[in-house]
């Protein structure tokens, strides 16, 4: 079954709309400068009226591992989506050190631009790969790590896409809604997919039609494959 994350809960309602809807994981945004930032008590809030089977995923930009590991337990976060390998990889020493198992516990999914593929192999390390739950894959950039709304090239990063898949769950992320999504499970069968702007009203407000059609989407898309 095919792991949906709705990302960018800003509410509560729409945080049981989305998990009411059949969503594996939501996403919850520390970075400050999106129009989806949530700040950490309001993101304690609304997990603590979560079903306990929902990943909680926060998702965090060039912040230090310190801070991410007080966030992720404060919250009651379990997993955390960092954007850049210096980040993934201070996290994953970090959490070598930590003696905390609570840390340890904590899931780890890095964040790569798709586009990036096009022109660079992507090196993930042993380390990596044995402390990675999964790597997404989106179209953002250094000035906008996502969020964007748009897709990446699916034709020119296939083949990289399909390499990274037999080392590590992929998550596709990337301007996916109801209407595409099913055709991006059929080209990349993913172990996952993210999904923000393609499910809003607004930048933060979710439209709970959009919600339900995206997860009946993706599911309908499974039986077909």
């Amino acid at each position: 079954m095919t792991w949906i994350k709705i990302c960018g809960i800003t509410n509560l309602k729409d945080a049981r709309a989305a998990a009411e809807a059949g969503a594996s994981a939501l996403g919850f945004v520390f970075y400050e400068k999106s129009s989806r930032h949530v700040a950490v008590e309001a993101a304690r809030e609304m997990v603590a009226g979560l079903p306990r089977e929902v990943e909680r995923v926060g998702v965090f930009v060039n912040e230090p591992a310190d801070f991410v590991s007080h966030v992720a337990e404060r919250v009651g976060l379990t997993a955390v989506q960092l954007h850049g390998p210096e980040s993934t990889a201070e996290f994953v020493r970090h959490r070598a050190e930590k003696r905390d198992r609570s840390a340890r516990n904590i899931k780890l999914i890095a964040t790569h631009s798709a586009s990036a593929l096009e022109q660079e192999d992507l090196v993930i390390s042993e380390v990596a790969k044995q402390s990675l739950y999964a790597l997404l894959l989106d179209s953002g950039s250094a000035s906008a790590p996502g969020g964007t709304g748009k897709t990446f090239d699916w034709e020119k990063s296939y083949s990289m896409v399909m390499q990274m898949s037999f080392i590590v769950p992929v998550i596709v992320a990337g301007g996916l809604t109801a209407l595409n999504v099913d055709a991006a499970i059929r080209r990349f069968r993913p172990w996952g997919v993210d999904v923000a702007s393609g499910v809003e009203a607004a930048p933060g407000k979710k439209d709970h039609r959009k919600l339900r059609a995206f997860v009946d989407a993706v599911r309908r898309a499974e039986e077909i494959i």
